[in-house]
């Protein structure tokens, strides 16, 4: 298996303008999106942001404190056994979802001019050719402007948060090309997250200063409320000028220009553009060569190329954005989606991947977060009345909860730390690795346990009511064992009971208890339904996620009959509204219809015709215009494709070629 050539063969070309599919280059922890130029010149022309994001680079308006959740007046409602965050137009309530909000970094584009020293739009340049260079995780860029060729190539260190560009152009000899730093307003004014896309200009509420310039380098200090960074500017030749108040243009008076521009919370750091170039290509390459790697060549469905396309760009792609030592966004670096915070929920569907493709040191890296944010967690539980630690749903980097009327109902992120440790552990099987995380485990564990709810009368642990399933559509009051949490809390159990006795630990009662007292996800007409109060799940309440199939499919369904799970996957098949879905619910599909044998019927999912099953050409699974990039579905389908390929299999006509997966999951 010629692994370079398969690479190859599915790195982006691009000849058109894509607004909707900018490309992207990082590090796991940094990020930035282009256009076609190879740097963030026509912001405009693109429906998608062109962003420049990092883990540790957050802001929020008025400063950090400005407010907290107790100038929060917490309500029993909805059925809950706790209080929860009153719904409405409360300052306090929106300023804390808005904040802290990750931080656009700063915007780095050209400049064209015609002879007579005048702007030409993006309309009057002509692109010729964009490749995405996978093996090398580099951007090469060609375009004409007046006439005249402009190449450009850029990549991101694999280390650091520095980007290496060069630029060929006889433009630059006769003053048509100016290269501009812009920084954009920190501003978040609107209350909806689907209106903040595009970056704000604002002159105030920043500042902008340059506190070092020399003949061939500038670091910019940028100060806002009270967050800071610095952004350095090397270059091999051209004079730095200041535009406007927080705009630079650097004019290179030869044909070659060449470029990095690093950006830190402190400090300043300095790679050649050679050095970070190397580097680039040596990690990937490296990344390419040494874990797992899977080939559709061979095959007879003509949609093998298709699918392969999906999973190279995929790991690709979730190597830059959900690689880093936190747990990412939903759209990673590309832009801020609910104001660029993390959602729990996802950390499962961006990363289980990882270990199954070789790369479970990518996953250990965000998992060391969850003890940044333990002492929340154990004071979230403790003030809800419950043990143990229970995880937030929606947090910036710091982990403390977002305001919600839905947050303070999910429940299915809970289980998630001990799942990917688990992970984690199978492709180790190290006990140091078990000392370190047994806390996290264990923690979630109590939680778990106390959550559940004894009902004496019947010997049985309830989840719920006061809860809001992964189908997000139902109510609090009503939500009572819905089969995904079930199943999913046996399992956090079950594997928190083993790291008991891996680790020569007395197993707690309760979590014994419960798990063998857990109630059986409820049925109707022959099929699993959303909830046990859900009657009406395949008339009513078709839409969103299916979650009930994940019971049996991401999960082993130790609860779950096999031949009613075989029933409900066909009912949700036909007559789910799968307009509403999102893009992790069709590789969530194929996992159940995989695990039973219905192989066809997976791949079948896998590539649904659907508007929010689409790939783009740059890989990343589209939603709507607001929602360009969706991370949890790039994620979802390689973890479905790693576990068909060493479980489960795929059809006769499928031909399926790999090394270094690992079968990793019961």
């Amino acid at each position: 298996m010629n692994k370079k050539e398969i690479v190859d063969k599915h790195s982006p070309i691009i000849k058109l303008i894509e607004p909707r599919a900018p490309l992207s280059i990082g590090n796991g922890d940094f990020g930035m999106s282009v256009d076609f130029t190879g740097l963030q010149s026509f912001p405009d022309a693109y429906v998608a942001p062109l962003s420049t994001q990092s883990n540790w680079g957050w802001h929020a308006a008025g400063g950090d404190h400005l407010y907290t959740l107790e100038d929060l007046k917490m309500q029993t409602y909805q059925g809950s056994q706790y209080p929860l965050f009153p719904e409405g137009e409360d300052v306090a309530y929106h300023w804390l979802r808005q904040n802290p909000h990750r931080l656009q970094l700063g915007q780095i584009g050209f400049c064209f001019y015609d002879k007579k020293g005048r702007v030409i739009a993006f309309e009057k340049i002509e692109p010729i050719v964009q490749h995405l260079v996978l093996w090398e995780g580099k951007i090469t860029s060609e375009f004409l402007v007046d006439g005249k060729k402009v190449k450009v190539k850029i990549c991101c260190d694999p280390e650091l948060d520095i980007i290496a560009v060069s630029v060929i152009s006889q433009l630059m000899k006769v003053g048509q090309l100016s290269i501009e730093l812009a920084f954009p307003s920190p501003t978040v004014t609107d209350q909806k997250w689907e209106k903040t896309l595009k970056l704000k200009w604002e002159k105030e509420g920043h500042q902008t200063k340059v506190s070092q310039l020399e003949e061939q380098m500038a670091v910019f200090n940028r100060e806002m409320d009270d967050t800071n960074y610095l952004v350095q500017w090397n270059w091999n030749q051209g004079v730095l000028k200041q535009e406007k108040e927080h705009i630079f243009a650097l004019i290179p008076d030869t044909e070659v220009c060449e470029f990095t521009l690093s950006f830190t919370e402190k400090g300043t750091v300095n790679k050649s553009v050679e050095e970070v170039f190397t580097a680039a290509k040596s990690y990937w390459e490296r990344f390419w060569s040494d874990s797992g790697f899977l080939s559709f060549q061979g095959s007879k469905d003509t949609r093998k190329d298709e699918l392969e396309r999906r999973v190279i760009l995929s790991q690709y792609l979730l190597a830059v954005h959900s690689g880093g030592s936190i747990p990412p966004q939903e759209t990673g670096f590309m832009y801020n989606s609910w104001f660029g915070k993390l959602h729990l929920e996802m950390h499962w569907w961006h990363a289980s991947h990882f270990p199954l493709w070789g790369r479970a040191a990518v996953l250990q890296k965000s998992m060391d977060w969850y003890f940044k944010i333990l002492p929340k967690a154990y004071q979230l539980a403790q003030s809800q009345g419950y043990q143990g630690a229970r995880w937030p749903k929606m947090v910036a980097r710091e982990g403390d909860q977002t305001p919600s009327p839905i947050a303070p109902g999910l429940i299915w992120q809970q289980p998630h730390p001990i799942s990917l440790l688990e992970l984690c552990y199978q492709d180790n099987k190290d006990q140091l690795f078990l000392e370190k995380y047994q806390e996290i485990v264990f923690a979630s564990a109590d939680f778990m346990a106390s959550f559940a709810r004894y009902d004496k009368e019947r010997d049985v642990y309830h989840l719920g009511p006061g809860i809001i399933p992964a189908q997000e559509n139902h109510r609090m009051e009503e939500s009572l064992n819905p089969s995904y949490e079930l199943e999913y809390w046996h399992y956090g159990l079950s594997v928190a009971i083993e790291w008991c006795d891996r680790l020569g630990k007395n197993t707690p009662n309760e979590w014994q208890n419960v798990k063998a007292k857990l109630a059986k996800p409820a049925t109707k007409d022959g099929v699993y339904i959303a909830h046990q109060n859900c009657r009406n799940t395949f008339t009513e309440k078709n839409h969103d996620h299916p979650s009930m199939v994940a019971s049996y499919g991401v999960l082993s369904g130790e609860l779950i009959d096999k031949d009613v799970m075989l029933q409900t996957l066909h009912k949700v098949k036909e007559e789910w509204k799968w307009e509403t879905a999102w893009g992790w619910d069709f590789p969530m599909c194929a996992m159940t219809a995989a695990r039973l044998g219905e192989l066809e019927l997976a791949v079948d999912f896998l590539l649904m015709e659907q508007g929010k099953n689409t790939y783009l050409i740059n890989g990343h699974n589209y939603q709507h215009d607001a929602l360009t990039a969706y991370l949890p579905g790039n994620g979802g389908l390689l973890t479905a494709v790693a576990m068909m390929a060493t479980k489960w299999g795929f059809p006769e006509e499928w031909e399926v070629e790999y090394e270094g997966l690992k079968d990793l999951m019961k």
